[in-house]
């Protein structure tokens, strides 16, 4: 189950999915942290806002990987 897992998650579509859901969760702490000024909801939104960024960060690069290696394949 967790190979299925992992193997979702190193697609486009899992990095997409997990980006998402990271944005959210640490969209959620923030709100909290704002209104209890919780200093472990800060630090959890933190740990969740630089998930986010990773997952964002695989995505931009497997969309430059898979266009350099379309641009590669058709060169004449």
């Amino acid at each position: 189950m967790f190979d299925k897992l992992d193997r979702f998650h190193h697609s486009k579509t899992g990095y997409a999915v997990f980006a998402v859901v990271e944005l959210g969760l640490a969209y959620l702490f923030i709100s909290w942290a704002i209104d209890d000024g919780s200093w472990f909801d800060y630090l959890l939104a933190l740990i969740f806002m630089v998930g986010f960024l990773q997952n964002l960060a695989k995505l931009i690069g497997s969309f430059i990987a898979a266009h350099k290696r379309h641009k590669r394949l058709h060169r004449k």
